[in-house]
């Protein structure tokens, strides 16, 4: 008698990034009880990364008479902590003058004081020009991690889990996911090799898009106008809101 075959399913794989590098590098945690300890490694792998590629120059180091978006960055901190706030947006334009919207002055006026603290020679107005120290250095790639951390990175976890617990993936594939954004290399280079904060105004965008998906309509777009006020190329990511208001 002929035999009985079992009729041939395809198992549909859910799992983000299937059969790649990092599932590979990753899934060995998939049978650990307390998967929480793979968020943390994940964390903590991006930031040793974050690290190492901040030990490295930044953009114009060593180049004057503007050093890069660096100077930019620790200039703005210098102007903040000392000048009134009717000068912010106007005081010598043409030396990195304050071309950011406030949230950024703010920004920069917090991390000058807590900077100020620790040498007040840092941010000194008009004298502290170019200054590339290695303590300033330590110190400047220091507030980028720290924004990171308490920003864009837990939002991204968030994220991850969100959706993947929606498509069925375990939460070993959903820290899979999120790593995959927070390993993703255009970010760190330009963060924390030429020098910038945009973590800041993405983690607040990815804050407005989880409250966008958790359905709390007002935290959502305070999130994303703080975004914006952050940095007006957050604007690139309005259609988003519309789409989904539409």
């Amino acid at each position: 008698m002929p035999s009985k075959r079992k009729p041939y399913s395809r198992k549909i794989v859910k799992e983000s990034f299937f059969a790649s590098p990092l599932f590979d590098f990753l899934s060995p945690f998939r049978p650990v009880a307390n998967q929480w300890c793979a968020k943390y490694i994940i964390v903590l792998f991006a930031l040793i990364i974050r690290c190492g590629v901040g030990l490295g120059s930044f953009s114009g180091m060593n180049v004057p008479p503007m050093h890069g978006d660096f100077e930019a960055q620790r200039h703005w901190m210098e102007l903040t902590t000392n000048l009134p706030l009717s000068q912010w947006y106007w005081y010598d334009l043409p030396y990195w003058g304050l071309d950011y919207p406030p949230l950024t002055a703010y920004h920069s006026y917090i991390l000058g004081k807590l900077g100020a603290i620790f040498d007040p020679t840092w941010f000194q107005l008009g004298a502290s020009r170019g200054q590339e120290s290695m303590d300033l250095k330590s110190y400047m790639r220091f507030t980028v991690l720290l924004s990171e951390l308490l920003l864009y990175i837990p939002g991204v976890i968030y994220f991850a889990k969100w959706i993947g617990k929606h498509r069925g993936q375990t939460p070993i594939g959903q820290y899979i996911a999120a790593a995959a954004i927070l390993f993703q290399p255009s970010l760190i280079l330009i963060d924390h090799g030429h020098f910038q904060y945009n973590s800041v105004m993405l983690g607040l965008t990815v804050y407005a898009i989880n409250n966008l998906l958790d359905e709390y309509y007002a935290p959502a777009a305070i999130c994303f106008v703080l975004s914006v006020c952050f940095k007006q190329m957050a604007l690139y990511y309005a259609p988003i809101f519309f789409s989904y208001l539409l």
